[in-house]
């Protein structure tokens, strides 16, 4: 299918572009496209005029202020997974990014279209959540819990402009590790697992577990995050958390995955998501003393 009939408006400042889609309420801001353009096509969204922001450099590129990886809007997945310095202080960040579509979807489409666009399926909800990640507009800061509000919906007011996300560094004593079951088709995750875990005198004492696939929009699992807090991180607790990931989530049923499929995959998911962090995390160098008083228990990373 071919999309409707829409204006098309070139921005040359974040100003402009807020301006055109204050004046026409059925605007949308192009980013990369890969999310609005193939939605348009098949006509399940039809905005009225399209506001292409991405020539703006304001919204480009990726720095380190203090404890805190700024990632501004239009930064694209691929440059995401390639950066060094996404790869030196936040790797699961670019482990994730590049497990997105393939390489032509990564070198256009951004990290800010990704998220304001919502898709249930993406991969980025899951591990910003467990990073626990600030969405920063033009005019205000979101927290990453309350920026997925339902199917393709935000917390985003019309017309607001995403300008940049903000990831919290880990510590020394913390880890963090994305893991997905994926369509072979598209690459959408069917279900996917983002965890941080900070480990202290060989237990877990806190943790954050995002998850993204499985419902109607990505949710943190809270049940499951308090449930492996204090645990010793063995495969019996390991195993009790993860049957507790889809606790309270309606899961979604479609030609992917039914519902339960999807909540046993939750569990899977996880159970691999956790132990790549506990992999991780004992060979970081803050808590390589550490080491020595956790009992893997002959765990098999998978």
């Amino acid at each position: 299918m071919q999309p409707g009939n829409f204006e098309y408006h070139i921005a040359n400042s974040i100003e402009e572009a807020e301006s055109f889609c204050k004046e026409k309420a059925d605007a949308s801001f192009l980013a990369g496209g890969h999310s609005l353009i193939p939605a348009m096509k098949l006509r399940l969204a039809e905005p009225g005029a399209l506001v292409d922001i991405a020539g703006l450099d304001d919204l480009k590129g990726i720095n380190k202020d203090g404890d805190t990886l700024n990632i501004g809007a239009l930064t694209t997945h691929a440059e995401v997974e390639n950066s060094d310095m996404v790869k030196n202080v936040c790797p699961v960040l670019a482990d994730a990014a590049g497990m997105i579509g393939d390489p032509q979807v990564r070198n256009r489409g951004t990290i800010g279209g990704n998220i304001a666009h919502a898709d249930p399926a993406s991969d980025y909800p899951g591990i910003l959540i467990a990073l626990k990640a600030t969405i920063v507009t033009t005019k205000r800061s979101i927290g990453i819990d309350e920026f997925f509000t339902g199917l393709f919906e935000t917390a985003l007011n019309d017309g607001e402009l995403i300008k940049e996300i903000q990831v919290p560094l880990l510590d020394g004593n913390s880890g963090a590790a994305y893991a997905k079951f994926f369509n072979p088709a598209s690459r959408y995750a069917v279900v996917g697992v983002g965890v941080v875990i900070t480990m202290d005198n060989g237990a877990c004492s806190s943790c954050s577990i995002g998850v993204t696939g499985a419902s109607s929009h990505a949710f943190r699992a809270s049940t499951a995050e308090e449930a492996l807090t204090g645990s010793g991180l063995g495969d019996d607790s390991i195993t009790a958390v993860s049957e507790k990931i889809a606790d309270g989530q309606e899961m979604l049923s479609d030609l992917s995955a039914s519902a339960d499929y999807r909540a046993h995959l939750c569990g899977v998911i996880a159970k691999r998501a956790i132990a790549n962090t506990i992999s991780c995390l004992l060979y970081t160098s803050d808590a390589a003393d550490e080491r020595s008083s956790v009992d893997l228990g002959g765990r098999r990373i998978i």
